[in-house]
């Protein structure tokens, strides 16, 4: 029998159709919700092949449901939701994409920087409401972008670089602050390094790109939020645990800051009512790799890991190279009776 590959939501043709030609493929076709934890394992259960999103929780009760799967095949650039530890001690492989997403994340950061500062979401509410208060009228006068400080955290990585470049544009000072010093950054950008806590102090966007790490765990919390203008805006479209999310409600709330503009969550998909209810913030679920042709490059790199494995050679996004050549269990879909490479 051919291998059974399950796909948690509507993938691009073209990713598609490579991997039926190989296999059995089942999609999920709801994009407009996440599947069901239930769900999950019961195609778990039922398939060779997880093709999971970033969203997907392929937890340990997910991974148990089938002794015999071989692979989860994620297309996350990090396995955050994935419990790789329990994948590998079962022998199975788990892959992720490459890091392609840096510009079309930088879009997004920079659109929530426009969007919260310049108060467009407010305006689109009230025009659909049928109000419209005049062309100088000051009832949503918002902050400049043009010629303000930048302050990005991580801001020597990928998507923070990219987000400079933006800013640079807007005749913005950029300032930055990550573990490490980036030389060749400071000079291309013209950014200036600083200590965290001078950047929160100095920025008026406080720019988040750090990655979710132990270490990075509410990188922002009550103190570093307390060290902000009060005029400032905080951006976040790195990962949602990142921020402590309740220390930046209070935050929003008593007006300590001017406001927020979010693509991620401390517990997605959850969003706290009182966030969702808040005027000066701006909140997207989690768009940042959402441009359908970065998206099909992502959906493609999932094809190239799932078949790799499939054809026994290593996976070139592969998370845990050492479950290949272990002996593993025959499954009826006939993938031979030992991963190898």
């Amino acid at each position: 029998m051919r291998p059974r590959i399950f796909v948690t939501q509507p993938i691009a043709k073209s990713a598609l159709a490579r991997l039926r030609r190989v296999a059995v493929v089942r999609t999920n076709p709801d994009a407009a919700r996440i599947l069901p934890k239930s769900a999950l394992i019961a195609a778990a259960r039922n398939h060779d092949i997880l093709f999971t999103k970033l969203h997907d929780r392929v937890d340990r009760a997910v991974i148990a449901a089938n002794p015999a799967l071989r692979a989860v095949a994620s297309q996350s650039i990090t396995p955050d939701n994935t419990d790789v530890p329990e994948a590998t001690r079962r022998g199975i492989a788990v892959t992720v994409v490459p890091p392609i997403v840096a510009e079309a994340t930088a879009d997004i950061h920079f659109g929530l920087i426009l969007a919260v500062a310049r108060r467009i979401v407010e305006g689109d509410r009230l025009v659909r409401r049928g109000r419209f208060p005049g062309g100088q009228s000051n009832l949503l006068a918002g902050a400049a972008v043009y010629g303000k400080t930048i302050g990005l955290i991580g801001g020597g990585g990928r998507i923070g670089q990219a987000t400079a470049r933006r800013a640079r544009g807007f005749g913005m000072r950029l300032i930055y602050w990550g573990p490490r010093r980036n030389p060749q950054a400071e000079r291309d950008l013209s950014m200036d390094y600083v200590p965290l806590d001078d950047l929160l102090r100095q920025a008026d966007f406080v720019s988040v790109h750090s990655p979710l790490r132990p270490e990075t765990h509410h990188q922002i919390g009550a103190r570093e939020l307390a060290l902000m203008k009060s005029g400032a805006f905080l951006i976040n479209t790195a990962r949602g645990p990142v921020v402590d999310e309740a220390a930046l409600l209070r935050a929003l709330q008593r007006r300590q800051i001017a406001g927020a503009g979010l693509d991620v969550f401390e517990h997605e998909p959850r969003v706290p009512l009182a966030l969702r209810r808040l005027p000066n913030v701006v909140l997207t679920p989690h768009l940042g790799s959402a441009v359908a042709d970065v998206r099909e490059q992502m959906e493609n790199a999932v094809a190239d890991n799932i078949l790799a494995l499939l054809e026994g050679r290593r996976p070139p996004n592969i998370v845990n190279p050492e479950v290949l050549g272990r002996e593993t269990a025959t499954t009826d879909a006939g993938i031979g009776s030992r991963l190898t490479v």
